[in-house]
């Protein structure tokens, strides 16, 4: 039996970082971490947005199942269980740091330990009328959230300090195999970083891909450019924006350092495993998007990389996962009993370049105009939209999604919409986000009148 530790960030792209191929952001922890264990290369979040995603990941549930459908945490059921409460009735001990942001309060969530939760007051976000849809008035001011802060990243690094604090002085001391999730918050928007990490980055690019581009012009990217204001933003304000978010993920990689040297320090790299990931992506700019809130690959991929002694040294696997295959390891890991309905195949037992394997994600929240739904198996990716045309990318010949060639591959689009159904019907999930989506404005709009 092992254990494990995970560092969960917040709307990290994985093409930013070294262990997936990009030439200049300084991530030395993460290279490393890459080198004595998997990547994989094709991971996938629940549903692009903080609360769906991470919900969906607690519990081993769609997205639709628990009708997390959005960042608005009115009218949600508390009562759904998080893997930490069915680990610690299997006898895991569990610690759970940082950023919740789910169907429930931290405290609510079963965990044998608690600490510095950060919960989303509610009713959270409530821009995600659909019709018509919220617009966010004046959100073209956030084009000037990036710049260099001195005490930037300071709740993160708390967090981090009673992740070490709990392995320097609890983990050796446990006779049962435990989990320790720890979250920060960086590289979410806005990206400020401390003058150490922002002057390693003295310039800052333009996306290579803009509006000019076929996808860029669907009407749901349309949408939540619209939503966000973006196409207000300045060539100067997306340098700046870019800059920033590479400077944050350095300051990621020297958090995963400093739990990889605690675990060091305390000789647990025989019987634990170290594993970075994120809630989501993030479009950076690309086709005029920014943020996540899209089932395009830099919002809807995460960078997930594993070590320790479940995991080969140095090996790259191409078959897509999600976070609900990290959730299962935790069973797996330590002979605990997956329990029944939840989601997930565990990660250690996952075959390379499986072409059948189909991993499923959805969105249904603000910015959008319905929803839409991912259903990602072998080379392909499909996309089906509420009200809108679909898309089919071959990833492995357009990276980018830069050419839908739904039409050209109908046999393609047929198999993949018949895998989609498989898991639900997108015309009624459809209208059951819708409905709960408005009953939620209702719940708000009486709560803000009395």
């Amino acid at each position: 039996m092992s254990n494990f530790i995970v560092l969960l960030s917040d709307e990290h792209n994985p093409r930013y970082c070294g262990p997936y191929g990009h030439a200049s952001v300084q991530t030395p922890h993460m290279d490393a971490l890459a080198q004595r264990g998997v990547v994989y290369e094709n991971a996938y979040c629940p549903s692009p947005l903080c609360l769906p995603s991470r919900a969906a990941f607690l519990t081993g549930k769609r997205v639709h199942e628990i009708q997390t459908y959005s960042n608005c945490n009115l009218l949600l059921d508390p009562t759904v269980p998080s893997f930490g409460a069915a680990l610690a009735e299997r006898d895991v001990y569990t610690v759970y740091i940082g950023k919740t942001d789910v169907h429930a309060p931290g405290k609510e969530l079963g965990f044998n330990e608690m600490i510095r939760p950060v919960d989303r007051k509610p009713p959270g976000d409530y821009n995600h009328g659909r019709n018509p849809m919220s617009i966010r008035k004046n959100s073209a001011n956030r084009a000037n959230g990036f710049g260099s802060k001195v005490d930037a990243g300071t709740d993160d690094m708390t967090c981090v300090d009673e992740a070490v604090n709990w392995l320097q002085n609890s983990a050796t001391k446990m006779t049962r195999p435990w989990v320790l999730i720890v979250n920060v918050l960086n590289p979410h928007f806005p990206h400020m970083a401390a003058p150490e990490f922002w002057d390693k980055y003295p310039d800052g690019d333009l996306p290579e891909y803009g509006v000019e581009c076929e996808s860029a012009r669907h009407p749901y990217a349309a949408a939540i450019r619209k939503h966000f204001e973006t196409d207000a933003f300045s060539d100067e304000q997306v340098r700046g924006l870019r800059r920033g978010y590479l400077a944050c993920i350095s300051f990621v990689d020297q958090q995963l350092g400093r739990l990889k040297a605690a675990m060091d320090d305390r000789g647990l790299n025989d019987t634990t495993n170290l594993v970075y990931t994120s809630d989501h992506g993030e479009m950076l700019g690309k086709f005029g998007m920014w943020w996540k809130c899209s089932l395009y690959e830099d919002a809807v991929r995460i960078p997930m990389i594993a070590a320790g002694p479940d995991f080969a040294k140095g090996k790259r696997v191409s078959t897509p996962v999600d976070l609900h295959d990290l959730q299962a390891s935790f069973f797996h890991a330590s002979a605990a009993e997956q329990p029944v309905g939840i989601l997930g195949e565990p990660l250690q037992q996952l075959a390379d370049a499986d072409s059948e394997r189909v991993v499923f994600s959805e969105y249904h929240g603000h910015g959008a105009p319905g929803s839409s739904y991912m259903i990602r198996q072998g080379d392909w990716k499909y996309i089906h939209y509420s009200g809108a045309a679909s898309q089919l990318f071959n990833l492995v010949n357009d990276p980018e999604e830069l050419v839908n060639i739904a039409e050209l591959e109908t046999d393609i689009v047929s198999s993949m919409e018949a895998s989609l159904r498989k898991i639900c019907s997108p015309e009624i999930e459809n209208e059951r986000a819708e409905k709960m989506i408005e009953d939620q404005l209702e719940a708000y709009s009486a709560t803000k009148d009395s």
